[in-house]
């Protein structure tokens, strides 16, 4: 293993995405055994997401499952990736994050990102359009100024005021415009477009202004990395998201994750095909060997100093080993963990 991986943070965030035949209770009760099982193998930090109204994502409280995961271990950190602040008045968050903070002191992380809902009904039951994300630098000021007590309204966010709950900006679009003007961390995907990344980054980069967030720039790319026994092993974990996907894009929902023996049986249009084989291009994803070589590329391309993990498939033990391998050949430590 190479000194520039063991010197890279690596990281989780995990969707909650419902199985086929499985409820979204259990999902979310996967994610936290997930996050338990991540902190015991010396993973960095533990996210979840946020997504309104799909029928294969259980995760529409990022939050509320942030404070699960967090009251379920112990000590790796526990944030979103991320609350989607267009959706939502900046005071409430700040209250949210406060919570956290205040009931997990020094373990949280606010990973925001600038999506207004996945469709149009979505949207309208939010009380939202597409517009409202072009107005997020305002919104990321508004926010960031509850915890330090400068808002124009008088008014005071408590608990969050006074404390500290380490922001991050997710880099859809114009997010590392956005994360580059505010000095803030910020968190890229995905592999699949390597040059746009690249792109994104050196834009970042570019652009920092130093803040009190952060001195300087601080690179978190993100991505799905399978690892198994035998490519193909690593090749199986990929169908069931790839294939969801596909039919997301073609059919505007996001379906629960089918078994991956199943998938290539199932009729597909010509173009879901051909976004089915395009999701399953550009991972990383193989045996240990092949992970560990493609990883130090990805970190020496991009100068990153934290790879997050975004991997998802129906099979839970064979994604458990797919982390517990990555962890191993990463140089983590496995340590125990208090019940």
């Amino acid at each position: 293993m190479s000194s520039v991986i063991a010197s890279t943070r690596l990281s989780v965030l995990d969707r909650s995405r419902v199985r086929e035949g499985h409820t979204a209770a259990e999902a979310l009760r996967d994610t936290v055994a997930l996050a338990r099982e991540a902190e015991r193998l010396g993973y960095h930090r533990f996210w979840v997401a946020e997504h309104h109204g799909v029928p294969g994502v259980a995760g529409s409280a990022p939050t509320v499952l942030a404070a699960a995961v967090a009251g379920a271990t112990r000590r790796i950190r526990v944030g979103t990736g991320g609350v989607m602040l267009p959706n939502h008045r900046p005071l409430v968050v700040a209250e949210q994050f406060g919570v956290l903070e205040s009931l997990f002191p020094g373990r949280i992380d606010m990973g925001l990102g600038r999506s207004v809902g996945f469709t149009d009904g979505v949207r309208r039951a939010l009380g939202r359009d597409k517009e409202d994300a072009e107005d997020f630098d305002a919104q990321l000021a508004e926010l960031l100024g509850w915890f330090r007590g400068t808002s124009p309204t008088g008014v005071h966010a408590r608990p969050a005021e006074g404390l500290t709950v380490p922001p991050f900006v997710l880099a859809m679009g114009e997010g590392a415009a956005v994360a580059a003007r505010a000095g803030l961390p910020m968190v890229i995907g995905d592999l699949r477009d390597r040059e746009r990344m690249l792109r994104g980054i050196e834009r970042y980069r570019a652009g920092f202004r130093p803040s009190e967030w952060s001195a300087e720039p601080y690179v978190v790319v993100s991505g799905t990395i399978a690892v198994a026994d035998s490519p193909e092993a690593a090749r199986r974990l990929l169908l069931p998201e790839a294939w969801s996907m596909a039919r997301a894009r073609t059919r505007g929902s996001f379906p629960p994750l089918p078994p991956a023996e199943e998938v290539e049986g199932r009729p597909m249009t010509p173009k879901e095909r051909d976004l089915y084989e395009s999701g399953l291009a550009g991972h990383l994803a193989g045996t240990e060997e092949q992970v560990v070589e493609a990883l130090e590329s990805l970190i020496g391309a991009t100068g990153a100093q934290e790879v997050l993990v975004t991997t998802s498939t129906y099979d839970r033990e064979a994604l458990l080993d797919s982390y517990r391998r990555l962890a191993r050949v990463t140089g983590r430590e496995p340590a125990a963990v208090p019940a």
